[in-house]
């Protein structure tokens, strides 16, 4: 895993159902959600059983906000707020629940951390990203030696590419930033 960033937002109960009739990838048997305040994580149960139960597997983590969610449909929603001159009637306000959402939101650590089946639990993810209708996962990963570009969304892949550049680490330190060492303005 070389970049991963990511802003997927679904309702919990999505993410729960999803879990329900999952294909799992090769090496995870389960994965087990558990829930801390606002803070849900899915954590990989590896299928192979000589790797230790002290070491840690590979968990997504995303954090959980309540949400207010309109019954109709949004534009009727923005044609109601706008001005409305000589209307004495009281408008009424639209019918809406508080729904809670997984929102799998930051860059490498923040929503993928471990290594051990990293790959495996990045691919649950890309599952995860293809069924949330709001958000962006974009990534850089080596499968087999070959580096490969994943972007969706809104739950639909979309095409992507990696383009190799120099950056400023590329070159021998040629007049590029400041040398700490010998630095007139350091005592």
């Amino acid at each position: 895993m070389y970049r991963l960033h990511s802003t997927l937002e679904l309702p919990l109960e999505d993410v729960h159902e999803f879990f329900d009739d999952a294909a799992l990838p090769d090496g995870v048997e389960d994965v087990d959600i558990t829930r801390r305040n606002n803070t849900l994580i899915l954590k990989a149960v590896a299928q192979d059983k000589s790797i230790s139960k002290y070491t840690p597997t590979a968990q997504l983590k995303a954090s959980v906000t309540e949400n207010r969610v309109y019954e109709e449909p949004e534009e009727v929603r923005r044609r109601a707020s706008g001005p409305q001159w000589g209307d004495d009637e009281e408008e009424e306000e639209p019918e809406s629940e508080l729904v809670e959402f997984a929102a799998f939101k930051g860059d490498r650590e923040t929503v993928l951390q471990n290594t051990t089946l990293q790959y495996e639990m990045f691919l649950v993810l890309c599952d995860i990203a293809r069924e949330a209708e709001k958000g962006t996962l974009t990534a850089i990963t080596e499968k087999d030696g070959d580096l490969q570009a994943t972007r969706i969304v809104d739950g639909e892949e979309r095409p992507s590419s990696i383009e190799v550049v120099e950056g400023a680490g590329d070159s021998d330190s040629q007049g590029g930033g400041v040398d700490w060492r010998n630095n007139e303005f350091i005592s």
